[in-house]
C-alpha cells in the first residue's frame, strides 16, 4: 500500500449561490463543520434550483406542445383523411391496431404499477441491538476529492459504530483519489480501511475485493461519488431484520449536483419517478430489478452463494465489465429471495452534465438491461421462489416489449418523420403532455411544483436527442467498455 505524502490543502469556504443552493467545497479541517456543511448542502437540493434561463426553456417546452395542438386543430381535416388512407391498406390497418394494442398495453402496465404503488410501505428503522453487523464498500475510479466527501458522510453515519466496518478500494486510479483516500483515513483512523488494486480491473473486480475483505453480515455499495444522510444506513439495512427473505434492498438516488445544469435538473425529476414510484411498486411485489450502484444493500449469505458466478459472468464469451449491479440483483431474486426498495435511504450522487457524458452513460445502462433480461428470463419462467412470480414476469415482460419494439418504432418514427412530419410533431407532443403528466404531478406533490414542469422538458429532450439509444445498445450489446470512467471528474 502507497504512503505517498499529501501536499497541505488550502482550506475554502461554502458559498451560497444566487438560486439559494450553496455550493460544496471539499477541503476542512473541522470534521463537525464539515458535516453541518453537508447536511445543509443535502436540505438544499430539497429547494428550487431553476434559474432564468431554465424558466425560458420550460416555458419554450409549453410553447412548442401549444403550437403543436394548434397544427392539430388545424390540419384536423388532413389528418383524418390521411387516417382513412392508412386504415384501407393491410399495412396501414396493421400499424394502426398494433399502436392501440401497444397503448393499451402500456395503460394496463401503468395501472398495475399504480395498484402496487398503493401498497408500498417503507420499512421503519429498527433498535441499534438488532442492527446487524454492516461492512460499506466504497469502489474508487479517478474521483479526486469526491470520494473524500463520501467517506466522510458515511463515517458521520448514526449507525452502531461497533457494527459498522468501511472499506475504500482504489481501482487503479490515474488522479489524486488514493491521496484523498489516504487523507480521509488520516482523519478516520480506524473506522476506514483502503485498499489500492495495483491496476484498473473495472469496478466490478474492486467491489469483488471489498465483498471478500468485509466481515459484514451485511454488504453495502456505494458510489465514490455519492453523499449519503445521516440516517440513510440504517434506513437501508433495516428491511433485513424485518424481512427475513429479503436478500437485497436499493437506495433512494438523487441528483448531487443538479444546480450545475439543465440536464441534471432534468435528471432530478427523473429519477424521482424513477426509484420513489417505480420502485416502490416493484418493491411492493419483492422484485426490484435492479439494486442501484450508487447504494445498495446485500445479505451477505446471498452475495457469498453467488459471488464466482458474478465475478467471473461473460456475455458472449467475454468478461462482463458492466451491469454488476443489475447482475448482482438477478442472482439474488434467483435465490428465491426478495429485493427490496427504501424510501427513505436517500443518497445523493453526480451525475453527467454535458450530453456527451449524458448519452454514454445510457448507453451502458441499456447493454446492461440487454444482457441481464436475457440472464433474468433463464429463470423467471420457473418456480424461482416461493409465492407469487406472475408479478415479476410482467416487469420482465414489460422490459422485453421495450427491447423488441426498439427497431420497429425507430423504423415507424423515420417513416412518419419523412412522410408526415407534422403528424409526427403533434401526436409525440400530445402523448409527451399526457405521460409526462404523471411525472410532474408526481414530482410536484412530493417537492416542488416550479422543477416538476421539467418532466416535460425532459421527455421532449430524450425524444429528439436520445431515441437512437436503446437500439444502438441492442446493436452492440456485446461491447465492453465503462464509457465515462476516463472523463473528467466534475466537482460539487
Amino acid at each position: 500500500m502507497s504512503t505517498t505524502s499529501i501536499t497541505p490543502l488550502k482550506k475554502e469556504k461554502f458559498s451560497e449561490q444566487k438560486n439559494s443552493i450553496p455550493t460544496l467545497k471539499v477541503v476542512r479541517n473541522d470534521l463537525e463543520t464539515q458535516k453541518a456543511e453537508r447536511s445543509l448542502y443535502l436540505n438544499a437540493l430539497s429547494l428550487n434550483s431553476l434559474q432564468k434561463k431554465d424558466y425560458l426553456v420550460i416555458a419554450a417546452t409549453f410553447l412548442l406542445m401549444l403550437l403543436s395542438i394548434g397544427f392539430f386543430i388545424k390540419f384536423q381535416p388532413e389528418l383524418e383523411k390521411l387516417h382513412f388512407e392508412r386504415m384501407s391498406t393491410w399495412w396501414g390497418a396493421s400499424i394502426n391496431y398494433i399502436a392501440v394494442g401497444l397503448l393499451a398495453i402500456q395503460l394496463f402496465f401503468l395501472t398495475y404499477l399504480i395498484v402496487l404503488y398503493t401498497r408500498y410501505k417503507v420499512v421503519k428503522s429498527v433498535l441499534d441491538d438488532f442492527l446487524p453487523t454492516c461492512t460499506v464498500i466504497v469502489p474508487a475510479y479517478n474521483e479526486g476529492k469526491l470520494v473524500y466527501e463520501t467517506l466522510l458522510s458515511l463515517s458521520e453515519s448514526d449507525y452502531p459504530q461497533n457494527k459498522l466496518q468501511i472499506l475504500s478500494i482504489d481501482d487503479g486510479s490515474k488522479d489524486d483519489t488514493w491521496q484523498w483516500m489516504l487523507k480521509a483515513k488520516d482523519k478516520l483512523g480506524d473506522r476506514l480501511t483502503i485498499y489500492q488494486q495495483p491496476k484498473n480491473r473495472g469496478k466490478r473486480h474492486a467491489l469483488y475485493r471489498g465483498f471478500k475483505q468485509g466481515t459484514g453480515d451485511v454488504f453495502v455499495t456505494v458510489d465514490s461519488d455519492s453523499i449519503v444522510k445521516e440516517d440513510t444506513l440504517r434506513n437501508l439495512v433495516s428491511p433485513f431484520v424485518v424481512n427475513k427473505q429479503c436478500g437485497a434492498v436499493a437506495g433512494n438516488v438523487r441528483v448531487l449536483n443538479k444546480e450545475k445544469g439543465l440536464i441534471p435538473k432534468m435528471l432530478n425529476v427523473s429519477f424521482v419517478f424513477s426509484f420513489e414510484f417505480v420502485r416502490s411498486a416493484q418493491s411492493a411485489i419483492g422484485s426490484v430489478l435492479c439494486t442501484p450502484g450508487a447504494l445498495a444493500a446485500y445479505r451477505r449469505d446471498a452475495v457469498m452463494n453467488c459471488i464466482e458466478d458474478w465475478i467471473n459472468q461473460t456475455f458472449n464469451g467475454q468478461p462482463s465489465d458492466i451491469g454488476e449491479d443489475r447482475a448482482m440483483t438477478n442472482m439474488i431474486l434467483k435465490q428465491g429471495l426478495h429485493v427490496l426498495f427504501q424510501k427513505n435511504a436517500y443518497v445523493y450522487t453526480n451525475i453527467p452534465e454535458k450530453y456527451k457524458s449524458l448519452y454514454k452513460m445510457f448507453i451502458r445502462w441499456e447493454r446492461s438491461n440487454v444482457r441481464e433480461n436475457i440472464m433474468m428470463s433463464k429463470f423467471a419462467f420457473k418456480k424461482f421462489r416461493k409465492g407469487s412470480t406472475t408479478g415479476p414476469r410482467i416487469l420482465l415482460s414489460m422490459q422485453w416489449l421495450k427491447v423488441i419494439m426498439a427497431y420497429p418504432l425507430l423504423l415507424l418514427l423515420v417513416f412518419v418523420v419523412v412522410t408526415h412530419p407534422i403528424l409526427f410533431v403533434c401526436s409525440s407532443l400530445a402523448g409527451i403532455f399526457v405521460f409526462s403528466s404523471i411525472q410532474m404531478f408526481f414530482y410536484a406533490k412530493k417537492y416542488n411544483l416550479a422543477e416538476a414542469f421539467l418532466a416535460y422538458t425532459y421527455s421532449v429532450f430524450y425524444l429528439f436527442t436520445l431515441f437512437w439509444i436503446t437500439p444502438y445498445a441492442i446493436a452492440t450489446a456485446s461491447r465492453r467498455g465503462w464509457l465515462t470512467r476516463d472523463l473528467p471528474v466534475t466537482t460539487v
